[in-house]
């Protein structure tokens, strides 16, 4: 052979080589990626070809599919009160995508997830369509109905836990939508869709877990357990030292109480009427680095609070000076909470000092409704002593019997609980939010429900807006619920 030829044949050997690696590199290498990408359309028609599985909710499911007309996707989402179950299930729209449960779980749900390889493997052989299996959640449908009923009109949100196990029991957020309006790609569903995308309320923000808020006086009770934790107050019925008036650390600014009687307030007496002074001289003498410490116990600046769905990440600010130390011992300044973060606070303390891990799966189960992954209770820390824990917990249950949160009560069971308004807006101008947060007690001393409930605009006049008189309501409605749906 002369040498052009063999040039001319290396050349095209080593273009069958680079066609060869190539088609390998497609096939094996980077199937998955592009198998998976949202621009490959027949992904998309896969993926609602078939009926999808379904979210269930104490046996029941709260989610369904229907045949598509006039389009190439042959089923699309239904939802049964999708409204009442938005801030739990989210949304499986053609058009739009998906979001928490439907879109964490979608393999489970579409039926594509390994584990449900024989599940497929035998329905090739026996000739039945595939089929997705179901996520069962934690909930109990009758809190969640009381909280968004008794909700209403207002923003707001609750956020509901079995302190014992961490399972989320309700999650509500106000205004909510139905996501069937924008289950489809029609015209109908993209107007549904724009209108929710583009309004002032929010709608599609899920407030229980999405948004936080300065958490106001209810942090008191984080306060509390980092000066019982570190010593600062030995019993909660002694004298403090705080002064009258009280100056914030190193500034001439005096730290305004609501209340009265508060000069050398007991820890159990500042709580009841909620002593602003108490609980900044607490958190001033307990130091900011211990502060941040309790609170990080407690889940603050934990951006992975996953249950499945991520929470945004609850805020205590750990460069601040002394001042800002004491005013985020209140509840203000940089604080920031989710209210699922506030319910895992009151859970902590109703469980004796120890904080389960939230979640709100229970179990993965196949289109048989055989079990393929069931959820463990895992504890995420231990914030304060069951001694402390019990403490807190005399102070909180005499908020209740004799301080702000008097509306909590429920005849037959101990509740405890603290009220917060929480100031917010430049020169705290805004409508302040009203907050509460509180646990039910059973008989045996077991505790089935702690709760967290923020209003953030209501009908109300701004004179008229407290957490004890518009959020403890809501808790109240809850924790009664819970405790009706377990006798």
């Amino acid at each position: 052979m002369n040498k052009p030829l063999r040039r001319i044949s290396l050349f095209c050997g080593l273009l069958v080589l680079a066609l060869l690696i190539r088609t390998n590199w497609l096939q094996y290498v980077q199937a998955e990626e592009l198998s998976t990408r949202k621009e490959n359309r027949r992904v998309q028609i896969a993926q609602y070809a078939t009926e999808r599985g379904n979210i269930i909710v104490n046996g029941e499911p709260i989610t369904g599919s229907a045949v598509t007309d006039g389009s190439d996707y042959k089923y699309k989402r239904t939802y049964t009160d999708g409204a009442l179950w938005a801030p739990v299930t989210g949304y499986a729209s053609q058009a739009f995508g998906s979001t928490q449960l439907e879109s964490l779980e979608d393999g489970i749900l579409t039926g594509n997830d390994d584990r449900l390889f024989f599940d497929r493997t035998i329905g090739m052989f026996t000739g039945e369509k595939k089929q997705g299996g179901n996520v069962v959640t934690t909930l109990n449908p009758e809190a969640q109905k009381a909280a968004f009923q008794a909700l209403g009109k207002n923003k707001g949100a609750a956020a509901a836990i079995d302190p014992r196990t961490g399972a989320i029991l309700a999650l509500v957020s106000t205004p909510s939508y139905d996501p069937s309006r924008f289950a489809g790609n029609s015209k109908t569903d993209e107007k549904a869709w724009v209108e929710l995308k583009d309004s002032e309320d929010k709608n599609l923000v899920n407030r229980a877990l999405r948004e936080t808020y300065p958490p106001g006086s209810t942090f008191k009770v984080v306060t509390a357990a980092a000066a019982l934790e570190n010593g600062v107050v030995k019993e909660i019925n002694d004298p403090t030292d705080t002064p009258e008036p009280y100056f914030l650390p190193g500034t001439k600014t005096v730290m305004e109480n609501h209340a009265k009687g508060c000069e050398k307030a007991s820890l159990n007496e500042a709580l009841r009427v909620s002593c602003n002074s108490v609980f900044a001289n607490m958190g001033d003498k307990v130091t900011r680095d211990k502060m941040v410490e309790t609170a990080e116990k407690f889940g603050f600046n934990n951006d992975k609070v996953d249950i499945p769905v991520r929470a945004f990440a609850s805020v205590y600010d750990k460069k601040m000076g002394k001042d800002g130390n004491a005013l985020s011992s209140i509840g203000q300044f940089n604080t920031a909470a989710t209210p699922l973060q506030m319910a895992m606070v009151t859970a902590a303390i109703a469980n004796d000092g120890k904080l389960m891990k939230p979640y709100m799966v229970d179990q993965l189960t196949a289109p048989n409704l055989d079990v393929i992954e069931k959820h463990s209770p895992q504890e995420m820390s231990r914030p304060l002593s069951a001694a402390n824990a019990q403490k807190v917990q005399e102070m909180m249950v005499n908020v209740v019997e004799n301080g702000t949160g008097t509306k909590a009560k429920i005849k037959d069971a101990k509740v405890g609980g603290k009220t917060g308004t929480a100031q917010h807006g430049e020169g705290n101008k805004k409508r302040p939010y009203a907050w509460f947060i509180s646990y039910a007690e059973n008989p045996d001393g077991t505790s089935p429900v702690a709760v967290a409930v923020v209003i953030e605009d209501s009908s109300a006049d701004r004179e008229d807006i407290s957490g004890g008189g518009l959020a403890a309501p809501v808790a109240k409605a809850v924790m009664e619920a819970v405790l009706k749906s377990q006798r």
